[in-house]
């Protein structure tokens, strides 16, 4: 039996059309972007290319687009990078307590330079709400706001626009993980100072992401050495996965509309199917403000670790939260600081979709999910 993968939400599958754009810069067009002669002229115009063509996408004009290995890269250099810019003038991060693991523990890195971290807390409903932040602000000294566009876990979108005006009238840098947002909904770099992004979110390559920057902001030096990046990260280039990025992001940005309506109404047969052979099972999280492709489900009296790997027996894929944290023994922050308690936050599982499923694949993996979840109950 064909597996049916509903994790989306930690990796996709790299698209074709994708590695197709690729090829030429991972065979003949091997130069390295930085020499001079032709071969690495052809790959420099590639990343200067693919540089333009994502700034686009995102609405990035107004602002420095760099390109890391990874969206964990991404949020950590610009957290410590904006602390390094604000020493000595401001010490205090804000950050949401549902913010992805690269934020939460680069802010416990700074602890060392006397940099003190303010967590603010979401609702139940999984939204970080702006009076909330308003409240952080005005104790004052903050360098650095961070609050994601959508969870990593749970999907739910955050109004950052709201949050984002608050950040310019304090005068303090608003930073905002867009990880989970880019290629699902249209993003348009108005609402940040700066976002992050990576490519194998949207069915692009692994190894490779980006770091936008608002122009006239303050950043500090992420790697020393090469003039890489303006000089802010040093390295070789890989202009390969850089392609791959630009070409997802475009692909993704082409369909999005279309495929939003698809993969909700696909993810929505799914949960209408559960619920319908399930007692003691809801959705986790707000269900309006949420990406179309999140279900993140808590069902009472089971383990979501043994649900995961029971499905896994069947030749289903979910998880249990982040892929970045998927081997702690703890149940997930998030939903702890959502107001779970941790049995609640331990019984739950992420199913996330995307453009492989279908109805028909959507209505199996249901089924296949209350078998086993009835099975666990000794139901």
């Amino acid at each position: 039996m064909n597996n049916i993968y509903l994790d989306h939400a930690a990796t996709t599958p790299l698209d074709g059309r994708v590695f197709a754009a690729m090829r030429p810069y991972l065979g003949p067009q091997f130069g390295n972007a930085d020499s001079r002669y032709s071969l690495g002229r052809s790959a420099s115009l590639a990343v200067l290319s693919s540089r333009d063509k994502i700034a686009s996408l995102i609405g990035g004009s107004g602002g420095s687009l760099y390109f890391t290995s990874c969206g964990s890269e991404s949020n950590s250099w610009a957290l410590k990078g904006v602390c390094a810019a604000n020493f000595g003038k401001k010490n205090k991060i804000i950050l949401s307590a549902v913010e992805h693991p690269s934020l939460l523990r680069a802010a416990e890195d700074m602890a060392a330079f006397g940099f003190k971290t303010e967590l603010v807390f979401p609702d139940s409903s999984g939204i970080v709400r702006p009076e909330a932040v308003e409240r952080a602000l005005n104790r004052g000294g903050a360098a650095f706001v961070g609050v994601m566009y959508a969870n990593n876990e749970t999907g739910v979108i955050q109004p950052v626009d709201d949050i984002c005006r608050l950040c310019r009238t304090a005068g303090t840098f608003f930073f905002c993980d867009c990880v989970q947002a880019a290629g699902a909904v249209p993003l348009r770099c108005g609402f940040a100072d700066g976002i992050s992004l990576s490519a194998h979110k949207f069915y692009g390559p692994k190894g490779v992401g980006a770091l936008w920057i608002r122009r006239g902001a303050k950043l500090g030096r992420l790697v020393s050495g090469g003039q890489q990046e303006s000089g802010m990260r040093g390295g070789t280039s890989n202009v390969a996965g850089i392609v791959g990025m630009a070409e997802a992001l475009s692909l993704a940005c082409e369909g999005m509309e279309a495929e939003s309506i698809r993969v909700a109404k696909v993810r929505d047969v799914f949960l209408n199917e559960l619920f319908s052979r399930l007692k003691d099972v809801r959705l986790v999280g707000d269900r309006a403000s949420r990406l179309p492709s999140n279900a993140n489900v808590m069902f009472g009296g089971c383990r979501g670790e043994e649900i995961m790997m029971s499905l896994d027996g069947r030749g289903v894929c979910v998880s249990t939260g982040s892929a970045c944290s998927s081997g702690a023994s703890k149940p997930s922050g998030v939903l702890l600081a959502m107001g779970l308690s941790e049995e609640e936050a331990a019984s739950c599982v992420r199913f996330t979709f995307g453009r492989d499923n279908d109805e028909e694949q959507a209505v199996r993996a249901a089924l296949l999910t209350a078998e086993t979840v009835a099975a666990l109950r000794g139901e």
